[in-house]
């Protein structure tokens, strides 16, 4: 099977590691992107072949991973249009429904949006998936089995779902980091060091999380499981319910999911200007 990505930036190149750490000994995967260093990297760390500029050739695959930035996908599918017959064209570009993107590409069908978030860099992602409905369900169980190289997946069956869960799962890392900078913040006002402070919150988060996906347990009864009444615990659980965390948390997920729907509704509207 013969996978090409046009665009190696991050998600590419997660995929592209995590194929070949997967050792499919029939897979050729080929890399198109102008920055001639990085080709040469996937080349020697992957083994895989490389273009500077997008051709027919480079279409001759199974799979096209389209992996460039939204903003320049209206121009690169009026580029690949004349190219297309039968492969699985599968978008990581955020915001760009595959309405849209079918648009461009002359009603061609075979598409599917795939929505990961940052951690698949490290084999350990979550990816949103829609598929039009004229994709197969081999072609289906096919996307599954790449998208196992970085992580795991969650189909939708209503493409609009996709805003959302790029509030939850796409933003999701960032709201982690933005916590364990607070908790780190907080250890340096109680008198910890930088370093110390970094340390103790870092790895408290990276527990708990170990914790909870070893336990099987759901986190509503790990966290009431070190809750003890009227312990120290209970105190800071009391303090965050009072400020509304859950609200704030809710809330910004919303405002996450209004600028998603806004973002791809300004990126179709550029394309069509």
């Amino acid at each position: 099977m013969r996978i090409t990505f046009i665009g190696g930036g991050n998600m590419a190149a997660a995929l592209i590691a995590g194929l070949h750490q997967q050792g499919h000994p029939d897979l050729q995967l080929h890399v198109v992107d102008r920055n001639e260093d990085k080709c040469r990297r996937f080349a020697e760390q992957h083994g895989a072949s490389w273009s500077l500029n997008v051709s027919e050739a480079d279409l001759q695959a199974d799979v096209v991973v389209l992996a460039i930035k939204p903003q320049g996908m209206a121009a690169l599918a009026e580029q690949i249009r004349p190219w297309l017959h039968q492969q699985l064209l599968i978008s990581v570009a955020a915001g760009i429904r595959t309405s849209t993107l079918s648009q461009w590409l002359g009603d061609y069908r075979q598409l599917v949006w795939v929505m990961p978030n940052t951690p698949a860099q490290i084999q350990r992602g979550v990816s949103g998936v829609y598929a039009m409905p004229e994709v197969q369900q081999a072609q289906r169980t096919l996307v599954d089995q790449l998208l196992a190289a970085v992580g795991t997946t969650v189909w939708l069956d209503d493409e609009n779902r996709m805003d959302a869960l790029t509030a939850i799962s796409g933003c999701g890392p960032a709201y982690v980091f933005l916590m364990v900078e607070a908790l780190a913040e907080a250890a340096r006002k109680l008198g910890f060091s930088d370093a110390d402070a970094s340390q103790l919150a870092g790895r408290t988060f990276e527990g708990a999380i170990a914790l909870l996906a070893h336990s099987g347990e759901d986190p509503a009864s790990l966290r009431q499981k070190v809750t003890s009444k009227k312990g120290v615990t209970e105190q800071g659980i009391l303090s965050l319910q009072a400020d509304g965390l859950a609200e704030i948390v809710c809330r910004a997920t919303e405002r996450a999911q209004a600028r998603s729907v806004e973002m791809g509704a300004l990126l179709s509207q550029g394309a069509q200007a």
